[in-house]
């Protein structure tokens, strides 16, 4: 399966802009397909995401599911973006789409700020921890990144089997810039048998964490080398949070109901689930 490309900082920036707004109707009520289908005209028109978001919003009118969007257009937006929008959209998820918004948005805005390999690593894997999305599946969705060399996805592979049996933090320091130098000091022909991932000041603070709670370890990632900080929010279960979920489902039926009505009618406009020309270069043909 085709990759997203790395994006020029512009984009970045423009996806952290989006990520927000979005994230903020939401939380005033307002319905996704509405939010898509105004949103990209206030999107620099020098970049791509406007008319990735005029896609977006079309195949959400079509199929009720924003996910399908996002991975119709993996040369553009990546497979745990993807990732994280989808298991938002699960029925049975406790997972709100507004704390999805927010992963994406601090995720572009690391991205479009000198992003390197271990932060960008220890970011996506901590949503995935402390959200509950999967492990399985949210490192093969980062295994698919660009971002990351053969090394890294080597290492994806052998978290996916290690995951639970070996505390994390070893599998930070084991594979640390730290971690060489302190066996070359014992052995000055000490050759580390993988490949390190890791700098000198990962190590060092993955080593202090060990035997701990691995979110301490997090904690003290983001405090010390500036790593992005991941999303906090906590579900309330109150009678007011229990409506705004009911409306929202409300308001997804409607859509679903009223595109099946014009369905049954015959009177549907396919034309408005075309794909915009400027869309090419986004939608190719993955072969090619």
């Amino acid at each position: 399966m085709s990759q997203a490309p790395l994006l020029e900082r512009e984009e970045y920036i423009e996806q952290a802009y989006l990520f927000r707004t979005v994230r903020e109707r939401l939380m005033e009520n307002q319905a996704a397909q509405e939010v898509l289908q105004t949103v990209h005209e206030e999107l620099l028109s020098s970049t791509r995401l406007p008319y990735a978001v005029q896609f977006l919003a079309t195949e959400l009118k079509h199929t009720g599911i924003l996910a399908s969007g996002f991975a119709k257009l993996p040369h553009y937006f990546t497979a745990f973006q993807t990732f994280v929008i989808r298991q938002a959209e699960e029925e049975k998820s406790r997972f709100p789409m507004p704390t999805a918004f927010l992963i994406l948005e601090r995720e572009a805005q690391y991205r479009a700020n000198n992003p390197t390999q271990p932060g960008l690593f220890v970011y996506q894997f901590e949503c995935i921890a402390r959200n509950r999305l999967g492990y399985l599946d949210g490192l093969e969705a980062m295994a698919k990144d660009p971002f990351y060399n053969a090394d890294w996805r080597a290492y994806f592979d052998l978290l996916r089997k290690q995951i639970g049996s070996i505390d994390f933090c070893d599998l930070v320091y084991l594979r640390s810039e730290y971690y060489r130098l302190e066996e070359k000091r014992r052995n000055p022909a000490f050759e580390p048998p993988l490949p390190v991932l890791f700098g000198e000041k990962e190590g060092k603070i993955a080593k202090a964490s060990r035997n701990r709670d691995p979110l301490y370890l997090f904690a003290a990632l983001q405090r010390q080398l500036g790593y992005p900080e991941v999303p906090r929010f906590k579900l309330r279960d109150d009678a007011t949070t229990k409506l705004e979920a009911i409306q929202q489902k409300l308001r997804e039926l409607e859509m679903r109901i009223k595109l099946a009505e014009s369905e049954l009618r015959g009177n549907v406009d396919l034309s408005q689930f075309g794909k915009p020309e400027l869309l090419k270069d986004l939608l190719r043909d993955e072969d090619t």
